[in-house]
């Protein structure tokens, strides 16, 4: 990318001499000049030729040349620049997310999962130096993505998203959601990896305790944040469907184990917080991508090119053609 720039740009006040020197040569040098006064029988209009008509316009070549002048003495210069980024310490990400039919709950506007899916996207769209991966998990959990540095189809596979309690068990497996994720980051050589759970319920499923599954995340070096998401008390609800298929809701009880998701994120060395609508939720995500910085070096090579010599031939070829002109047409050296 170039830019242009003066290396002396104080010089350039001496322009605003320029309309001074304008109103000398056109108001008062003219006055100024002796003249004689000889008698003549032609008109005026007989007697001027082009170099009585164009002699009085050389001071514009003192004026184009003193401009020049300045301009050159002003440096002007035009500058490359060339940068070049890398990152020494990327970051590796996996998110994992609970999908049980109780994140249908409407709570969180349209609702819980909706409301995770766009925040995460967010999160994801701003973190364009790591990878990330993508993790689901109910009863039972799965990798939806690894971790990649493609982005676009992290994006795409969180956007199709959806509860399906035909693929996944229903119910919440927090320890099997942990373990799949710490699968995906298990083998990474990246210095930072995390790992951001959540859930809005309780661990009811799953063969593998969630605490014994932060302790392995822990061995690994993994940092697990922990969000628990929705109302701790009454929520709109899903229990049922109607013949044509459309999610019938109900007023129940619901509770997030937060002693558990505090313990988890407490053993890894994370952090554990509470979101209880939408504003709350991206503002979560907002402070892990502040905790979680990827260290940028950037370093930046600028190369310079003097740009003067143009303005400093146009003044001597302005100097040098009324000279010309003075001592070759108009024979004079006034």
């Amino acid at each position: 990318m170039k830019s242009n720039s003066f290396l002396h740009p104080e010089l350039l006040g001496l322009l605003i001499l320029v309309p001074f020197f304008i109103f000398w040569y056109v108001k008062v040098a003219p006055h100024a000049q002796p003249t004689l006064k000889v008698s003549q029988i032609a008109t005026d209009e007989q007697t001027k030729t082009w170099r009585t008509r164009t002699r009085p316009y050389l001071w514009v070549l003192r004026v184009v040349a003193f401009v020049g002048m300045v301009l050159a003495l002003a440096r002007p210069i035009s500058t490359e620049k060339s940068n070049f980024t890398s990152y020494k310490n990327g970051i590796d990400i996996v998110i994992a997310t609970d999908v049980s039919g109780s994140m249908l709950a409407t709570d969180l506007k349209p609702n819980r999962l909706e409301a995770v899916k766009k925040v995460a996207a967010d999160f994801i769209k701003n973190r364009t130096n790591d990878r990330i991966g993508l993790v689901v998990y109910a009863g039972e959990s799965y990798t939806r993505t690894p971790v990649t540095s493609d982005h676009q189809m992290v994006l795409t596979s969180l956007a199709d998203v959806q509860y399906n309690g035909y693929v996944l068990e229903d119910g919440t497996a927090i320890g099997i959601g942990l373990a799949t994720a710490i699968n995906r980051l298990k083998t990474s050589k990246s210095k930072t990896k995390i790992i951001i759970l959540l859930t809005d319920g309780v661990n009811n499923k799953g063969s593998l305790d969630p605490i014994s599954a932060a302790e392995i995340a822990t061995a690994y070096g993994i940092k697990v944040y922990t969000i628990g998401v929705g109302t701790n008390g009454i929520a709109n609800v899903p229990y049922t469907t109607d013949a044509n298929g459309n999610i019938l809701y109900q007023k129940q009880q619901v509770e997030i184990d937060e002693a558990l998701m505090q313990q988890i994120a407490s053993t890894t060395k994370g952090k554990y917080f509470r979101a209880t609508s939408n504003e709350k939720l991206a503002a979560i995500y907002n402070e892990i991508d502040q905790l979680e910085k990827t260290i940028i070096r950037e370093q930046k090579h600028l190369k310079f090119q003097e740009e003067f010599r143009f303005w400093l031939l146009l003044a001597i070829a302005c100097l040098a053609v009324e000279f010309a002109l003075k001592k070759l047409i108009y024979k004079s050296f006034i």
